[in-house]
């Protein structure tokens, strides 16, 4: 399935009637090849589709105002073509809401050195009439991406795929329910907030579900449907020899397909994207939602535990951002440092529910008891993370604002783990792990996170700036001395964006 199939990107070229009838012919059949181009490329993951060439007011005004009521619309990207007076995009640009790129190109690749003349410099003036645009975006403090390039470079299309999936990412948070079974674990901070402003910032809308609503929707699943998703399991994992079919767990196995079952038909039936759990609230259930939670995880539902609704719906969104990507997303968790010099490392797991997309080996079906709460004995899909480079990323509730702090990492191989029947992943937190730990507690960050392989941290960096919230980056370049500088320089700037609001 392309998650991306039923959404497109809008395409609208500046230009005026100034360089008469034959300039706007010939601007619009650049237009035209330059879009089929794009689509044709296979390099971007929503198609293109051009909206014609604006040459007033009026009609830049019309096409911001159908991009904004038409669903399928995810984002407009623009270009300048000739000079395009600025004033003539204010009033569209400040009623438009969805995400913008800015696109500096060109359509042809070089100056025809030999051939050039005033026709050809007034008819080619992207360099000119992109700086007229970017100021008055500017101007209008309005979020945007900015993608310098030719347009037939794979550089530039990485580029803006990269942002094409963040804007679909964005579409589908407007409405991303989060279904919360139980509440916040007691006394834990950092992992609740103001759902109201999250609502108003991000688009999250939070449920509460007493567990108890979603117990008749497990018992009501049939033992042939269990038999069904059983004979699944068995084909795409291994085993334990004591979770086998005819042996004493078994039973926890085929409690585990049933809860799956049922869960995702409350979480359709209510339209929810995410979900969050509570090993603390179980009444009526045979154990923790581990299994089922690993399962919905790899089909795109966002999972957060204890009731961190924010990081449930980043993993969503991440999902969503790497939909057709290998690699793998996933919740995870900080749970113990190995001290070891430069490979000094953080082991990443929960009590049970790590996708398992980011499996390196086939992840293997085990069921042990979980000493935590209510959750008793419970299956679990037991697997270690390929290694790769990823971002660790979260959104935390600084009582003035949301700040999504994001962490490039590394994850190695760890040792054998015989004891520890849970998914992990061990990563290296960039530049390391005593700067990167360090940074990330500074800033406030959540012991959870949402992981991914494949997106990068410019694509959640543009994720923040169409949300207009903070954003900081602890990569390769981190030092603590300027980390904290940032830190005191962001803190002034919404001190003072709020008092003059």
């Amino acid at each position: 399935m392309n998650y991306f199939e039923n959404y497109e990107v809008w395409f609208v070229t500046g230009a005026q009637l100034l360089y008469g009838g034959d300039a706007v012919i010939s601007v619009d059949a650049h237009s035209n090849e330059m879009v089929a181009g794009l689509n044709a490329s296979g390099n971007l993951p929503v198609k293109v589709v051009y909206k014609g060439t604006a040459n007033s007011s009026a009609e830049v005004s019309e096409i911001f105002r159908s991009a904004n009521g038409d669903t399928k619309c995810v984002g407009v990207i623009t270009w300048m073509h000739t000079f395009s007076p600025a004033k003539m995009w204010i009033h569209g640009l400040m009623d438009f809401k969805k995400p913008l790129l800015h696109l500096h190109t060109q359509y042809n690749e070089e100056i025809p050195w030999n051939d050039i003349d005033m026709d050809f410099m007034n008819l080619n003036q992207s360099a000119h009439g992109d700086r007229e645009f970017g100021h008055i975006t500017s101007r209008l403090r309005k979020p945007r991406k900015v993608v310098v390039g030719y347009w037939k470079d794979k550089s530039t299309h990485q580029k803006i795929a990269g942002w094409m999936r963040v804007a679909a990412a964005w579409a589908d948070a407007q409405d991303l329910r989060i279904i919360r079974f139980g509440d916040n674990m007691n006394n834990v901070a950092v992992t609740d907030g103001d759902k109201v402003e999250a609502e108003i910032r991000l688009g999250y809308h939070v449920d509460n579900a007493p567990i108890a609503k979603l117990v008749p929707y497990i018992e009501a699943v049939t033992e042939a449907e269990i038999d069904t998703l059983v004979a699944e399991y068995e084909r795409i994992y291994d085993f334990a020899d004591d979770c086998k079919k005819g042996t004493e767990k078994h039973q926890y196995v085929r409690d585990s397909a049933a809860q799956e079952i049922g869960l995702r038909r409350f979480l359709q039936e209510k339209k929810a994207k995410a979900f969050t759990t509570s090993f603390d609230e179980l009444e009526g259930m045979k154990q923790l939602m581990g299994f089922a939670s690993q399962r919905l995880m790899a089909e795109g539902y966002g999972f957060g535990a204890e009731g961190d609704w924010k990081t449930a719906a980043l993993c969503r969104t991440m999902w969503v951002m790497a939909s057709g990507l290998p690699g793998g997303s996933s919740f995870l968790e900080d749970y113990t440092l190995n001290f070891d010099g430069e490979k000094s490392s953080i082991l990443q797991a929960h009590m049970l529910e790590i996708n398992p997309e980011i499996a390196a080996k086939k992840p293997r079906v085990e069921v042990h008891y979980l000493g935590i709460g209510d959750s008793g004995t419970c299956t679990r899909l037991v697997f270690q993370a390929h290694e790769g480079e990823g971002v660790a990323a979260t959104i935390v509730d600084m009582g003035n604002r949301f700040r999504m702090i994001v962490n490039e990492v590394e994850v190695i191989k760890p040792k054998p783990l015989p004891k520890l029947p849970v998914a992990c992943a061990l990563w290296i937190p960039q530049p390391n792990l005593e700067v990167g730990a360090g940074a990330w507690i500074i800033a406030g960050g959540t012991h959870h996170s949402s992981f991914s392989f494949s997106v990068t941290s410019e694509m959640l960096e543009d994720y923040a700036e169409i949300a207009d919230i903070e954003m900081l980056l602890i990569d390769k370049k981190t030092t603590i001395r300027e980390f904290k500088k940032e830190l005191k320089w962001n803190e002034l700037y919404y001190m003072l964006n709020k008092s003059l609001r």
